[in-house]
């Protein structure tokens, strides 16, 4: 007797979709974006800088400090004291030696902490430090 039910079971080939070429390339370009993208550093707080009308552009800022309105200090999204503003300005030289340190002031802060911060990075060894102002 013909069973024609398992002459279709044998005739019939198994179809799969192979994926793994796919996942191979979704993979070469999530490492394609991630080595390609550029990372921007902030100081974590904004800030009301004064205005200078002789004030020039920066294009690359790469070691950002910021002091707020109570002379709060912040470096890379968190506060710091100014004691330590000397071992964070080292560890991120450490980390870029051609680093330009700027100095991201409010413009009711006190001139005393722009001081102190400023004269820590003097003793960490940076030599390029700014004053960061908006244009008029």
């Amino acid at each position: 007797m013909l069973n024609i039910s398992a002459a279709r079971r044998k005739n019939r080939s198994v179809r799969e979709l192979n994926i793994a070429p796919l996942i191979d390339m979704v993979f070469i370009l999530l490492i394609f974006f991630l080595v390609t993208t550029s990372f921007v550093k902030e100081t974590g707080i904004d800030v009301n800088r004064p205005s200078a009308s002789t004030a020039t552009g920066k294009s690359k800022a790469t070691i950002l400090i910021a002091i707020d309105q109570a002379n709060r200090i912040f470096m890379e999204n968190r506060e710091i004291d100014v004691r330590a503003v000397r071992v964070n300005i080292e560890r991120a030289l450490a980390e870029n030696p051609q680093g330009q340190i700027v100095v991201v002031a409010d413009k009711v802060s006190s001139t005393g902490t722009a001081i102190k911060v400023m004269d820590g990075c003097r003793l960490a060894g940076a030599k390029n430090i700014s004053l960061a102002a908006r244009l008029p």
